[in-house]
C-alpha cells in the first residue's frame, strides 16, 4: 500500500503462479538432478558401461540448459513479478530474512559455477576431480533448497515468530522440515523424470533400455516415500488453515483430486518403464513428466489456497493491510485504515478522500488497493461475473462488504476503510451490473434461490452450519428467521428476495 503496483489486467495472482510453478519445476530437478549426475557418472565407471557415459554427457549439456540457463531466468522473473505485483509483502520477507537471502545467493553462485565447471570439464579434468566438482554442485544446489524453504513455508506457518520476532523461530517453523523432505523426494522423482524423457532419446538404442530401467529407481521410491512426507506436513498444519479446502471455495480440495491422480498415473508409467523399459517410447515419456509438472502445480496451488487471506499467514493480508499492531505501521492495520481512510493512507492513488463528484473513480481504487490482489474486474477471478451471476445491486454489495471475512469460510481479508469508502466501492461494483434484473420469479427452485441470496457464505452440505442449526426445524420457523437474519446475526445481510421466494427457500431448506 505504501509502494505503487504493476496492475496486471488479466491478473496478478495468476502471473505469479505461472512463474513461480514453473521455476519451482525447474529449480526441483536442479538438486536432485545433481545428485543424479554425480552417482550415475560412479555408476558408468563402476560398471564399465560406455553408452552410459555417453548419454550422460549429452544429458549433462541437457541438465545444464534447463537448470542454469532456464532456471536462472525463471528465478530472476520471480523476483520481478512479486517485486512489482507485490512489493510489500516482498519487503517484509526480505527484511525479516534478508541474511538468508544473502547466504542463499552465495549457493546459487557456487551452484552455477560448479554446474559449468561440470559440464565443461567432461573433456579437461580428470575422473576424480570431475565427480569433486559434481558433490560440490549437489551440495550447493541441496543448501540452496534449505534456505528457500525457511522463507516459503514461512510464509505459511511462521509460528512463534509472530510473538517473538525471532529470526530462528521464523525460519525453522512447524511444516520446514516436512516441507524440506516433501521437497526433496520429489526432486529425486524429478531426477529420473527428465533423465526418462533423455534417455528415450538416446541414439545408442542397446544402451537405452539400461537408461530408462536406470532412471525408473529414482522415480519409483520417491514417489512411493512422498505421502508419508505429505502426511506430517498436513499433521504440522493449524487445522483452521484447512477451512478453504471446504464450503464455498474448495480449491484445496479439488487440486488435491489433481494430485491423487497425477501422481498416480507418473507412477504407473514409471512402472510400465521398469517392467519393459525396451518398449518404453518417448511419447510415453513425456505423459510421465506431464503428470509430475501436474502434482508439483497442484502441490503449490493448495499451498496458497490454504494461506487465504494472507500473503504471510497471521501477519500481513494479501491486499497488504497488516493484521495487527505491529510498530511502525499501526496506521496500516484495519483499525487505523477505518479510522483515517484508505484512500489518505495509501501512498499511491490520485483521490485522497470520497466525494459525489468522484464517487466511481474512487471506488475503483479503492477496489485495487483492497480487492485486486486476488480478484481482477473481468478475467481471472472475475469480480464482475460473480456481480452478474449473483444479480446484486448497491444495497446487497454493500450489505456484503460488511462481512467479507465471514463470507466463504473466512478467505477473504475484512474491508478496511471509512463508511463513505465504502459507499465508493459498492458503486463502483455495483456499476459492474448495469442491467440488474427485476426480482426474481416465484417459480424459482429453493436451490437456484439459495444460489443466488446464501451461496457466498454457505455450502450446499449437511456440515455447514445454516443446515446442520436447521436440521429440527419445520417451515414455519425457516420462513420467519428468513425473514430477520441481519437482526439474527449483523454480519448477515437481509434476505434480499420476494415473499414467495422465501417462502420456497424455506421449504427447500426444511426437505433437506
Amino acid at each position: 500500500m505504501n509502494y505503487p503496483i504493476w496492475d496486471v489486467a488479466f491478473g496478478s495472482g495468476l502471473l505469479i503462479a505461472v512463474v513461480s510453478i514453473v521455476h519451482v519445476f525447474v529449480s526441483h530437478f536442479a538438486v536432485g538432478g545433481g545428485l543424479f549426475l554425480v552417482v550415475t557418472e560412479l555408476r558408468a565407471y563402476r560398471t564399465g558401461d560406455q553408452s552410459l557415459l555417453d548419454w550422460l554427457v549429452r544429458h549433462t549439456r541437457f541438465f545444464v540448459l534447463i537448470s542454469v540457463v532456464f532456471g536462472a531466468l525463471t528465478g530472476v522473473g520471480i523476483w520481478f513479478t512479486i517485486g512489482l505485483v507485490h512489493p510489500s509483502g516482498t519487503s517484509a520477507l526480505i527484511r525479516s530474512f534478508v541474511w538468508a537471502w544473502a547466504i542463499e545467493w552465495l549457493f546459487f553462485f557456487i551452484e552455477i559455477t560448479a554446474a559449468l565447471m561440470y559440464f565443461y570439464g567432461w573433456k579437461t579434468l580428470d575422473r576424480k576431480t570431475h565427480v569433486w566438482v559434481g558433490w560440490v554442485y549437489f551440495g550447493s544446489a541441496f543448501l540452496s533448497m534449505v534456505v528457500i524453504n525457511g522463507i516459503v513455508t514461512f510464509m505459511l506457518t511462521p509460528g512463534r515468530w509472530l510473538e517473538t520476532r525471532n529470526f530462528w523461530d521464523g525460519f525453522l517453523n512447524p511444516t520446514y522440515l516436512p516441507s524440506l523432505g516433501l521437497r526433496f523426494a520429489f526432486s529425486l522423482a524429478l531426477a529420473g523424470v527428465y533423465a526418462l524423457v533423455t534417455g528415450t532419446r538416446h541414439p545408442d538404442r542397446a544402451g537405452r533400455p539400461g537408461i530408462i530401467s536406470w532412471s525408473t529407481r529414482w522415480i519409483i521410491p520417491s514417489f512411493l516415500v512422498l505421502p508419508a512426507f505429505a502426511y506430517w506436513y498436513i499433521w504440522s498444519l493449524d487445522p483452521g488453515i484447512w477451512a478453504s479446502a471446504e464450503g464455498r471455495m474448495p480449491t484445496a480440495s479439488r487440486y488435491a483430486i489433481i494430485i491423487l491422480f497425477a501422481s498416480a498415473l507418473a507412477l504407473f508409467g514409471s512402472l510400465l518403464a521398469a517392467l519393459r523399459p525396451a518398449r518404453f517410447s518417448f511419447v510415453m515419456s513425456l505423459v510421465v513428466f506431464l503428470s509430475a509438472f501436474a502434482t508439483m502445480w497442484s502441490f503449490e496451488f493448495i499451498r496458497e489456497s490454504i494461506r487465504k487471506p494472507y500473503v504471510i499467514y497471521g501477519y500481513m493480508y494479501s491486499n497488504s493491510i497488516f493484521t495487527r499492531q505491529w510498530p511502525p505501521v499501526e496506521h496500516l492495520t484495519v483499525p487505523g485504515i477505518r479510522e483515517r481512510g484508505v484512500l489518505s493512507v495509501a501512498g499511491w492513488t490520485r483521490h485522497k478522500a470520497v466525494s459525489e463528484e468522484n464517487m466511481l473513480d474512487a471506488g475503483r481504487e479503492i477496489f485495487r488497493l483492497e480487492c485486486q490482489s486476488c480478484h481482477t474486474i473481468g478475467h481471472y477471478r472475475s469480480i464482475r461475473s460473480l456481480i452478474r451471476e449473483r444479480n446484486w445491486d448497491y444495497e446487497a454489495i454493500h450489505v456484503r462488504l460488511g462481512s467479507l471475512d465471514k463470507m466463504i469460510n473466512g478467505v477473504m481479508p475484512p474491508f478496511a476503510g471509512s463508511p463513505d469508502e465504502r459507499q465508493a466501492l459498492a458503486r463502483f461494483l455495483a456499476s459492474l451490473n448495469p442491467h440488474i434484473k427485476p426480482a426474481q420469479s416465484p417459480l424459482l427452485s429453493g436451490q437456484t434461490i439459495f444460489e443466488s441470496n446464501c451461496s457466498s457464505c454457505h455450502a450446499e452440505s449437511p456440515d455447514d452450519a445454516l443446515f446442520a442449526r436447521t436440521q429440527q426445524l419445520d417451515e414455519a420457523a425457516l420462513f420467519e428467521i428468513l425473514g430477520q437474519l441481519d437482526s439474527l446475526n449483523p454480519d448477515m445481510p437481509p434476505f434480499s428476495g420476494s415473499k414467495e421466494e422465501r417462502k420456497v427457500l424455506a421449504k427447500w431448506i426444511a426437505e433437506r
